[in-house]
């Protein structure tokens, strides 16, 4: 079978994606680590690991060696932010679009994905593919809209969403990259705030106010990074923003929740399958906030529940005693 298009990772996100390009009958080749999960996905079709349910379509092939993906044209790489280096230097470099779908900044560098991506492949052109996407619902075949930020501009968007849109997947074009990526990011540390709300059983208000004033940050932060401001209102900021913060079928959430019922940051990501982006991009955002001179209490206040510096009700009357403000000026 000769593969269209390229999946890198076949945790639930990348393998809900293979899902979604195999809707049209396109053949699909997905990468995965674990030599089991090559021999399931090509023997019964499932991947019991990361998405349990789903049957999976024929058209999709997994391997485990990178080379078998070196001649496609356009990979979606959806590895876990921290191991995309890594990952990226197994893949023979060559002219091609990569699409990140993963979402985070590099700890210890503070580099956005896009700028490790451009180091380890040269050769590629980058875009991402970020916005409101739970894995089960995208697998499922429900209607789903997302960001393509493409840094090839709109010749690589004429590319990419003729390869990618399907029925019940529709990309919208960007071609602010920076924004794209970094409401991808900053969503997960607030998405570990609202589940501290939820766990806390502070309510509904509270969680409203907590996704606005999160918003005010990423789009303060996002600005000093080059970002724009409408890409920020859009479905790779605002809208993954609402998604994430409103359910368990977010890692962050979860996470948070389970920090706010008392558990320590240990006791909740121990014995997980799969990353809460989260609890890795909290300290780098925050000392990248510092550096641009940018005030992101609500983020400090989520690295400081992962330090177990304070108790969450602590952290939150923290937040609550800050000095009153104008609220389009300050946090």
């Amino acid at each position: 079978m000769s593969a269209a298009i390229g999946v890198i990772g076949a945790g639930a996100w990348g393998t809900a994606l293979a899902q979604a390009m195999a809707s049209n009958g396109s053949e699909v080749l997905i990468w995965a680590r674990e030599a089991e999960l090559v021999e399931e996905i090509n023997r019964t079709h499932t991947n019991s690991l990361f998405l349990p349910g789903a049957t999976l379509a024929p058209r999709i092939r997994a391997t485990g060696d990178m080379a078998d993906l070196a001649a496609l044209p356009i990979l979606l790489v959806v590895t876990p932010a921290q191991h995309l280096a890594r990952v990226l230097k197994d893949l023979p470099d060559a002219p091609r679009d990569l699409v990140l779908c993963s979402k985070g900044i590099e700890a210890g560098t503070g580099r956005l994905m896009a700028q490790v991506a451009a180091e380890a492949a040269p050769g590629a052109q980058i875009a991402v593919l970020s916005g409101p996407t739970f894995a089960h619902e995208v697998a499922a075949g429900l209607p789903t809209a997302v960001t393509l930020a493409c840094g090839g501009g709109e010749a690589q968007w004429q590319r990419l969403s003729a390869a990618l849109s399907r029925p019940m997947l529709r990309p919208y074009y960007s071609d602010d990259v920076t924004g794209a990526e970094i409401g991808g990011s900053v969503k997960n540390v607030l998405a570990i705030a609202c589940g501290v709300v939820e766990g806390l059983g502070l309510g509904q208000n509270a969680r409203a106010a907590l996704i606005a004033r999160g918003y005010a940050e990423m789009v303060r932060f996002g600005l000093a990074l080059g970002g724009r401001a409408e890409t920020l209102a859009g479905l790779c900021g605002l809208g993954d923003l609402v998604l994430t913060c409103s359910s368990t079928s977010s890692r962050n959430f979860s996470l948070g929740k389970a920090l706010g019922e008392g558990q320590s940051a240990a006791e909740a990501l121990s014995g997980k399958s799969s990353v809460a982006e989260g609890a890795h991009t909290a300290p780098v955002l925050a000392d990248l906030a510092r550096k641009h001179g940018v005030a992101m209490p609500i983020v400090d206040a989520v690295c400081r529940l992962l330090r177990g510096e304070a108790p969450a009700r602590g952290v939150v009357a923290e937040l609550l005693s800050r000095p009153l403000t104008a609220e389009v000026l300050e946090a």
